[in-house]
């Protein structure tokens, strides 16, 4: 089981960022998918969650608005489109999978398992 996040950068403010989980060893179908970011000295955030069951989506308050989830099934990948980025969007992010059907998607404790993180930095 491998979950690769790719697709961080250092962009301008406004500017937009697609970030990619591409998932090996269990369909994404069958998985919760969540996007966490960390920035410097902060803890984990949970910014975006969805669900295996119905497709549904929640997002944290910082990113609402602005942040999209996705998956491809035929891809076995999920998603994150990043629009309007703020300096405050500075962190490295990070996606994770669970095979429990989540009620709050945005806490990290019930996923099993992670990606490696990549950094995304907004910088004028």
């Amino acid at each position: 089981v491998q979950l690769q996040a790719s697709g961080g950068g250092s962009v301008q403010p406004g500017e937009s960022l697609r970030l990619s989980c591409t998932i090996s060893g269990f369909s994404i179908e069958d998985y919760d998918i969540g996007w966490f970011r960390q920035a410097p000295g902060n803890e984990r955030e949970g910014i975006s969650h969805s669900a295996a069951s119905d497709g549904s989506t929640e997002y944290a308050d910082s990113v609402k608005g602005r942040f999209f989830i996705s998956r491809d099934s035929a891809k076995n990948t999920a998603f994150l489109d990043m629009n309007n980025l703020k300096p405050e969007d500075t962190a490295v992010y990070y996606c994770a999978a669970t095979g429990w059907r989540l009620v709050n998607g945005l806490d990290a404790r019930p996923y099993e398992y992670w990606g490696q993180g990549t950094l995304v930095t907004v910088s004028s």
